[in-house]
């Protein structure tokens, strides 16, 4: 378990974090995710030693996390550390010595998380010839050749293709399954809401929504209504008693259903206006959430 405590850090006159707490257990995918320059890179340096708060506590397994305990956490920064003539395979085993692995050791965990990632192949070519999407698998790499027990991943899909996005995921995912907690930053907030377990939203540097996933979505704003009708025809919605059009997804019209409103007397309206293909209710969705959280 990863424990941040009223964890506080200004850069002058910037208050970077103002008494952010947050957890992440073992196992489990934890979004964390605000507005640029919300905090999340700063909370990031502090997790990894990289930077020290002015006030509040990092505790690992219960404790105030140790130098020892951080050289076996795994992290990927925003702004990628590779050497571009350096091989993929030199790099991993050269991180993974840095971690305290023998070479033997780091040569036999770099050749078999290469090739887990998909990157076997092309092991000894220079990370410069690899692309994009594969210098960040190499990257990733070298943040698991040590097996961490949390992995700390800032903005690790800036730049991928959906093909590169479901490789990453599916690693992340491989990882959570052997215990491993990860604690990962992203603007993509339907990414987010589909691959996160629980998922902390800072403004300013204060935590201002922070829970499992499906329970953020339903703590605050009201359910939505989405009724497609055969042929897409959404006119029928405006100005019905009860509810309020608040937008269109696909040809879906989406309703906020005003206080005390009954959602079966706009489905009636609905088949009144031709046939219901869909009617279904649903909590705001993170995108929606975050937008409420981070202006109000």
């Amino acid at each position: 378990m990863l424990e941040l405590i009223e964890l506080t850090k200004r850069y002058g006159d910037v208050v970077a974090l103002d008494g952010l707490s947050m957890a992440v257990g073992p196992g489990r995918i934890h979004g964390f995710v605000g507005r640029n320059g919300a905090g999340k890179t700063t909370t990031m340096r502090i997790i990894l030693g990289l930077a020290s708060p002015e006030a509040g506590e990092v505790r690992w397994q219960g404790r105030p996390v140790t130098a020892a305990d951080r050289r076996g956490f795994g992290y990927m920064p925003e702004e990628r550390g590779l050497y571009p003539r350096m091989t993929a395979i030199d790099q991993i085993v050269y991180f993974a010595r840095l971690s305290g692995m023998g070479r033997v050791e780091a040569t036999a965990a770099g050749s078999a998380i290469l090739e887990s990632i998909g990157l076997g192949e092309r092991s000894g070519e220079p990370v410069e010839r690899l692309s994009l999407g594969n210098q960040q698998r190499c990257q990733l790499a070298a943040a698991l050749v040590t097996s961490p027990e949390l992995l700390v991943l800032d903005e690790p899909f800036s730049g991928l293709d959906p093909v590169g996005v479901d490789a990453l995921a599916g690693v992340m995912k491989a990882q959570v399954d052997q215990g491993t907690a990860v604690v990962y930053s992203s603007h993509q907030l339907d990414l987010v809401e589909r691959l996160s377990d629980e998922v902390t939203i800072i403004d300013a540097g204060r935590v201002v929504a922070s829970g499992a996933v499906a329970a953020v979505r339903r703590s605050r704003g009201v359910d939505q209504l989405k009724v497609a009708l055969e042929g897409g025809w959404t006119a029928w919605a405006q100005n019905l008693p009860g509810a309020r059009v608040v937008g269109q997804d696909g040809d879906e019209v989406v309703l906020e259903l005003l206080d005390g409103a009954d959602d079966q007397a706009v489905l009636d309206a609905a088949r009144q206006a031709g046939r219901v293909r869909s009617f279904r209710r649903e909590a705001p969705s993170l995108t929606e959430l975050f937008r409420e959280v981070v202006s109000s």
